[in-house]
């Protein structure tokens, strides 16, 4: 058997694999158009944030000239000691956010968890109409419920409180929250449980030491998402605080612009309130991006 060699042609040239160039240059240059356009949307996407808080650290009067300064040349701290003074009722309004915040995101983790789990584990009489009921509840739009929310509430007399606007709250973010649990719960093998109960725990046990742990990444990214349905939520909150010394953080950047129309609006504070608002958001947030980063990617691969 003889083995059969191939020649070259005279003249060709012959290219090594390990040398020949990864990108024709075409290619380089549509890959660099590509990174520049990312550039300039990031750009636009991150300018109005720095355009609060550079306005947010410069004087009202020279934020209302008509020369716009892009760079802090001329940086103050009197706008937030203005709105952390007692009398803005800033703290007021943080206490009132932050107490509703924090009992929505707990109230939603638990029935929304409850939900997801008896949709994806248990099979049970009307079972598709409490999955029909609850995307039927999440399209119906928040504006049309304002009387009956109001009616039910003075009711009961809980408006200007927190338990009540809370309970709104969880209302209008459950739905949601418990589609995300579902595909959650969905991923987490049920025989995951079996083998543990087959070892000698409880079905409570085998749950909670096997099945919660690795739910962690949902339950946080569906804590993260009711904090900030709770903490920037503002119609609602017009509807069912109607006291000016029961006001959330929005509602009291409202009427902090309002009391500041008869002598103008005093933007650099406005931009001043708005970046305290943000604050707690953004330190939330970085305390929790681990986890509600691999949760949203698990998520979009399980279920």
């Amino acid at each position: 058997m003889t083995a059969v060699t191939t020649t070259a042609p005279a003249g060709a040239t012959t290219v090594n694999p390990k040398t020949r160039p990864r990108f024709s240059p075409r290619r380089r240059a549509g890959k660099w158009l590509l990174s520049l356009l990312g550039l300039v949307v990031a750009a636009v996407w991150a300018f109005p944030v720095y355009w609060m808080i550079l306005s947010a650290f410069t004087p009202n009067a020279r934020l209302r000239s008509t020369t716009p300064q892009f760079l802090p040349t001329h940086s103050t701290l009197a706008n937030f000691q203005t709105l952390l003074s007692g009398g803005s009722g800033f703290w007021t309004a943080l206490r009132m956010s932050l107490s509703i915040t924090l009992l929505t995101v707990v109230l939603v983790l638990v029935f929304a968890f409850l939900g997801a789990l008896a949709i994806s584990r248990f099979r049970f009489p009307g079972r598709k109409s409490f999955v029909l009921a609850v995307l039927f509840i999440q399209m119906l739009p928040a504006e049309g419920l304002f009387i009956a929310q109001y009616k039910m509430l003075a009711s009961v007399g809980l408006l200007n409180n927190v338990i009540g606007i809370s309970v709104l709250y969880t209302a209008a973010v459950v739905p949601f929250t418990i589609w995300m649990l579902r595909g959650f719960v969905a991923g987490v093998p049920a025989e995951l449980e079996e083998a543990a109960m087959v070892d000698g725990l409880s079905r409570t046990r085998a749950f909670l030491r096997i099945t919660l742990p690795l739910l962690a990444p949902g339950l946080v990214a569906s804590g993260v998402y009711a904090f900030l349905q709770a903490w920037n939520e503002f119609t609602i909150a017009l509807v069912a605080l109607p006291s000016q010394s029961a006001q959330t953080l929005p509602l009291w950047l409202r009427g902090f612009m309002s009391a500041s129309a008869s002598r103008g609006i005093d933007w650099a504070q406005v931009m001043a309130a708005s970046t305290l608002i943000a604050l707690p958001v953004i330190v939330f947030f970085l305390f929790v991006q681990g986890r509600m980063t691999s949760g949203l990617v698990s998520g979009a691969v399980k279920g």
